[in-house]
């Protein structure tokens, strides 16, 4: 069937595919690092959720441009400029990320449905892990327009959820304000700020939001461009303000109410200390948050790795195969009792590590006038795009440096 909607409707029935994307920016990951830092660190690393965002917007953009203006995903266009050795190293990397990522997502909706139900950890993820392909059923059966509105209704209830704690008990506007100044304060709050970058800018929704404008737009003529262009920006800017927002809360949440609190070394601590602190509600708010970050982020990170297998190894795997690889080893995890609030933000350490083999290829591929004709980017977008690639590698030499020393 057809996803492609006409050019000539009102620019709002355009947007859409980077607002699945975003998902990916307010996953259980995200909910595991943001609340260590508000909770070890305070206010310090609010500039990280800022930095972060914005960085994220650039990206998203380049990537929706990509699928726009080429016609191909970011893992096709790589695939094809690589020997088969080289691209199946790389897939080989991706794949790893996609393990990380789908550890994420499984271990949120597990410790979400346990906080909410009392289910075990292990059934917990099983289930999260079938409503994840009962969601994706819902994409080849109904076509994306509809898989983006299920998506888009979760992600009101992921907002709803962690913004409902930040309400009730608002930080004052001095000590988020001095969380604004770049710095940090040791080795352990470098640990941190690289879990929320990986958590933030994540390799699997760079991947992804090529392949949703690819799908959505499909291959246009150079005159269409521009519109489609301007609706994707407007599209990224509202979802990434929705996501940082979100984001946002989670980490002051954390430091307004658990900086100092004893036994806040997990989600299971930090509901337990929201409830305590801010009331039933807030804890059963943010429980609610995780459970539909968890779902909906689970079944958006598993068409990603689709996406991504099929664009570097050239094939297309069953969907339920597809989903066995990277849920397998979550679920091998939560069923060897390990401590999964810890395993979250490891998980985004991880994730971190992923993003320049992501970024790097993107703003070399946006850049070229070869692939993306007139609308390759210009000088201050490409120099702005590798001064983000720079940025986050750099953190993550300097993450490997003080791991070592420590």
């Amino acid at each position: 069937m057809s996803l492609r909607v006409p050019l000539s409707r009102p620019i709002v029935s355009l947007l859409g595919p980077a607002f699945v994307a975003s998902i990916a920016y307010v996953d259980p990951g995200n909910v595991a690092a943001n609340v260590a830092a508000g909770a070890d660190y305070g206010f310090l690393l609010v500039w990280v959720v800022v930095a972060a965002n914005l960085m994220a917007c650039l990206v998203q953009y380049l990537s929706a441009k990509l699928g726009i203006v080429s016609g191909m995903t970011l893992p096709e266009a790589v695939g094809a400029r690589l020997s088969k050795p080289v691209r199946i190293a790389y897939w080989a990397q991706a794949e790893i990320v996609a393990m990380a990522t789908d550890l994420a997502e499984i271990v949120g909706g597990a410790i979400a449905l346990h906080l909410l139900f009392g289910l075990p950890p292990l059934v917990g993820g099983v289930v999260t892990g079938a409503v994840s392909m009962a969601l994706l059923a819902v994409k080849d059966r109904e076509g994306q327009r509809t898989f983006e509105h299920v998506v888009v209704g979760l992600l009101a209830v992921i907002a709803a959820g962690f913004l409902a704690s930040l309400l009730i008990a608002p930080p004052e506007a001095a000590e988020v304000a001095g969380g604004l100044v770049p710095r940090f304060q040791g080795a352990g709050s470098v640990l941190i700020a690289a879990a929320m970058l990986g958590a933030t800018v994540m390799p699997h929704a760079v991947y992804l939001h090529s392949g949703l404008a690819k799908d959505r737009h499909g291959p246009v003529a150079p005159e269409q461009w521009g519109r489609l262009l301007q609706a994707t920006r407007l599209d990224v800017g509202f979802a990434m303000v929705l996501a940082g927002t979100v984001n946002l809360a989670m980490l002051l949440v954390a430091a307004q109410n658990l900086r100092g609190a004893g036994g806040v070394n997990s989600i299971e601590g930090a509901h337990a200390a929201i409830a305590e602190r801010v009331g039933p509600f807030a804890a059963l708010c943010l429980a609610i948050g995780l459970l539909a970050s968890g779902l909906a982020s689970s079944s958006v990170g598993a068409y990603a790795g689709a996406m991504i297998m099929q664009g570097l190894l050239r094939s297309k795997v069953p969907l339920l195969a597809r989903r066995l690889v990277t849920l397998t080893p979550a679920l091998l995890i939560i069923a060897l009792g390990a401590d999964l609030s810890q395993a979250l933000v490891l998980s985004q350490v991880v994730l971190s590590f992923g993003i320049p083999f992501a970024l790097i290829p993107l703003v070399r591929l946006t850049s070229d006038p070869a692939i993306m004709g007139e609308a390759a980017n210009a000088k201050a977008t490409r120099a702005l795009g590798w001064l983000i690639a720079g940025l986050i590698t750099g953190l993550n030499v300097l993450l490997i440096w003080l791991t070592v020393k420590s």
